[in-house]
């Protein structure tokens, strides 16, 4: 490469590309070593209660069955950061598929053989896992995830919403959704003495290795995590799993290296997921289309392991402006598995109502929904009044709007036909915020002419290690193929998570500092590098996490085209197109697929993505990718991604913003605002399946005496 290759936003190949598509790459469950055994967990088979009893005998009796552990012989935990973690530390069951054993083997095969062989006896207990929105336990917490207040009002929206001449109010349900990364959680742990070495399927090491030393009482630099290749997470793999503490505990107990990957059918229950939000959106306008009241109500559970709240409220905060504005969250505790981050978590599920409601509003007025959005644009953000640092949300819905065609639309719904097929379109909005976290980094010039990068970024299948290589050799002035770099080593130092669309602002933020620090350094004459090179660190403490006086978000547009069969009720995504005003864009080739991807799996919980709890037996009944839809290939068929290249100094050195989790914002409610244009219909709950879609199609008469044709 040359130099001029270097620029910030050439689209460089991912540098594991290779190693990936040969199957060099190693994951975590792949690290061989001297007797590595592996292990396989038991979970519970009760909704709720205590294990009275555990027979391990039959599994021990089978060949090639190392040890099993439970609650009675299991090593001993300190107090977990997040209970979650404390596994087999008492015989209390708080849901289905909580793990209550764990069985060591020599093989795989053996270890899942002895799992499926230990007797295990319950005392039940009565359990709840319904979510109503007048469920009796209900209440209203102090902060959502990300410690937002649970409930804001500025002004008087119950008033300003009876006042209006215009009103919607609606409700809207999302279904509870799994991460499902192609790579289950797994994780390897070698004990070498008191030091502890562990390879784990984590968007993190920074946090993994913090949470095993409270576990295990060991001091940090005794622990090192390394998470070299991940295949994909969408936030499950944010935190600490079960899959690490297991491999340590078994490690520690049989003293050889020991492995645990989870299989598929057990991460719906304890790996988190997104947990079911019920919406209520009362949205009052003038005759002419401006707000004067938005409420944003939103309702979902929690497990009674660990409080976790859907922020799904929070995105009204930001998107429109209005003199009166009010949001509220409220949560239910009940017998199920710990809900956590998936892509975009808030965002995703609130921008989807948010959104879908605009849409109603539009066609209650009788107002095109692109020039909607735009008359309620903001001039400050509505919840703190502060300025935006930028918001490029007008430009993104005008280009957008130009490269699908949006003039040419009827917007009359049920307007077009193709024979027994109704064609849509529909468009939404997207945002989600700018975070940056403090990071360490360094940088070494070598006496070859090549320099090498050190951070503890983790690449989860976004290309963070090529962008951290481009900002990188940016600062340095030198072309791409003189930086080498390291990443997803604990020993590194401190680094946050690949999570919140955060990770290359932080990572890169220390990575630029290490590198023009280093780039001074070499200025002046420096004669011969000694053998061991010329070093620069940065640690961002300070700087990252310094407060702004601007409201810093990235935002987008969708826009979607449909298909409705009138004969089966199936949809079908035509095309969809996105816009996006996301910072400075880094890298256009690895950026592009990330929107894209967004995009896709905006697509995936529209029309497919849904998960069912049995209220008899506490559990998911869509447990594996076989009852759990996501899209194939032919569910996809054009999807583009363009963005606006913002010019923002209140960012970050690179002047970027988080990519990874925008591009599912807003999607689902494109494609279902597209649905209603297509049919006349409003479905307000996803996925919208053949049966749901026909059932209202059924329902309702239909143009052309097409239904039944």
């Amino acid at each position: 490469m040359t130099g001029t290759e270097t620029v910030l936003g050439a689209p460089a190949e991912r540098r594991e590309g290779r190693e990936k598509v040969t199957g060099t790459a190693r994951y975590a469950a792949e690290y061989e070593f001297p007797g590595r055994a592996q292990a396989w967990p038991v979970p519970a088979a009760v909704a709720r209660g205590r294990v009275t009893g555990v027979d391990p005998g039959p599994a021990l009796a089978l060949p090639g069955v190392l040890a099993v552990l439970t609650h009675e012989n299991a090593p001993r935990l300190g107090e977990p950061d997040d209970p979650t973690l404390a596994l087999l530390q008492s015989p209390h069951v708080p849901h289905r598929g909580w793990f209550v054993g764990l069985v060591v083997g020599e093989t795989l095969e053996a270890a899942r053989a002895g799992a499926a062989a230990v007797r295990v006896t319950y005392e039940a207990e009565s359990h709840d896992v319904t979510l109503t929105v007048d469920h009796p336990g209900a209440y209203v917490p102090e902060t959502a995830n990300g410690g937002f207040p649970a409930v804001t009002e500025e002004g008087d929206a119950e008033g300003a919403f009876a006042a209006s001449p215009v009103r919607v109010d609606v409700a809207y349900e999302v279904p509870p959704l799994h991460n499902q990364p192609m790579e289950p959680h797994s994780s390897t742990a070698v004990w070498d003495g008191e030091r502890l070495t562990v390879h784990s399927s984590s968007q993190g090491s920074t946090a993994v290795r913090k949470e095993l030393a409270a576990l295990f009482g060991l001091t940090e630099d005794r622990i090192t995590v390394l998470a070299e290749h991940v295949g994909g997470g969408f936030g499950s793999k944010g935190t600490p799993r079960p899959d690490v503490v297991l491999a340590v505990m078994a490690a520690l107990h049989t003293g050889r290296p020991v492995t645990v990957a989870l299989p598929r059918r057990y991460l719906p229950t304890v790996v988190g997921h997104r947990a079911s939000t019920l919406h209520r959106l009362r949205l009052g306008a003038g005759p002419e289309g401006r707000l004067t009241s938005l409420s944003h109500e939103a309702t979902t559970y929690t497990s009674r392991v660990k409080e976790f709240v859907e922020q799904a409220a929070v995105p009204a905060r930001v998107m429109y402006g209005t003199p009166a504005l009010r949001t509220l969250h409220r949560v239910v505790p009940l017998d199920v598995p710990t809900p956590s981050w998936m892509r975009a978590p808030g965002e995703c599920p609130g921008m989807y109502a948010l959104e879908s409601a605009m849409d109603e509003l539009a066609v209650r007025l009788g107002v095109d929904p692109v020039e909607l959005r735009i008359l309620n644009e903001p001039e400050a953000e509505p919840e703190s009044g502060r300025p935006f640092s930028s918001r490029h949300l007008v430009e993104c819905l005008r280009e957008g709007a130009r490269r699908f065609g949006w003039a040419e639309r009827d917007p009359r719904p049920g307007s077009r036909a193709e024979g027994p097929l109704l064609v849509g379109s529909g468009v939404a909005a997207a945002t989600y915020p700018v975070m940056a976290a403090p990071c360490r980094a360094s940088a070494r010039a070598l006496p070859d002419g090549g320099f090498l990068v050190r951070v503890n970024a983790t690449d989860i299948g976004t290309g963070a290690r090529t962008v951290c290589a481009q900002i990188a050799a940016d600062a340095l002035g030198v072309p791409l193929d003189r930086v080498r770099i390291e990443v997803a080593n604990s020993d590194f130092g401190f680094a946050p998570v690949a999570g919140g669309s955060s990770g290359t602002a932080s990572w890169g933020w220390a990575v630029h500092e290490a590198c023009a620090r280093l780039a001074e350094r070499l200025e002046g004459p420096v004669g011969p590098l000694p053998d061991e090179g010329l070093v620069a660190e940065a640690d961002t403490t300070g700087t990252a996490d310094a407060e702004v006086p601007y409201a810093r978000h990235a935002f987008g547009a969708h826009f979607a085209e449909v298909t409705v069969d009138t004969v089966t009720g199936e949809v079908r995504v035509r095309r969809m197109l996105g816009v996006f005003a996301a910072g400075h864009i880094l890298n256009s080739r690895t950026a592009r697929s990330q929107f894209v991807g967004g995009m896709t799996m905006g697509l995936g919980m529209a029309l497919a993505e849904d998960s069912t709890l049995d209220p008899a037996f506490g559990d998911f009944v869509q447990s594996d990718l076989a009852s759990y839809h996501v899209p194939a290939h032919a569910d996809v068929a054009s999807v583009e991604a363009y963005w606006v290249d913002e010019e923002d100094e209140h960012l970050n050195p690179m002047g970027s913003k988080g990519i990874g989790e925008i591009g599912i914002v807003g999607a689902a409610a494109a494609v279902g605002n597209a649905v209603h244009h297509a049919t006349g219909i409003r479905f307000r709950e996803l996925p919208l399946t053949p049966d749901l879609v026909l059932t209202g199609l059924l329902a309702h008469e239909h143009p052309a005496g097409m239904l039944g044709t």
